[in-house]
């Protein structure tokens, strides 16, 4: 499967939004990644990482319920600056 990029070569918007969040509620990777379980999303640290530095794809459902984590909506999470 061929992924597109965007600018600065990611592979998406939201991870940027995502760190942001994360570390205003003064999560750890490994604790967003358990939250993150809890609301059945099964990553691990290490795909916390990669989202946050865009080197991994985030599908619609895994923005679902990211916001459900961080209680926003899913155009929180896609704001993003140029």
């Amino acid at each position: 499967m061929k992924l597109y990029k965007y600018k600065n070569n990611q592979c998406n918007i939201s991870g940027s939004k995502i760190r942001q969040l994360r570390e205003k509620a003064n999560l750890s990777q490994e604790q967003l990644a358990v939250k993150c379980q809890l609301v059945g999303l099964n990553l691990n640290q290490k795909a916390i990482s990669r989202i946050e530095t865009g080197d991994r794809v985030v599908p619609d459902f895994e923005l679902l319920l990211f916001s459900k984590v961080f209680h926003v909506t899913i155009y929180e999470l896609l704001e993003f600056e140029d």
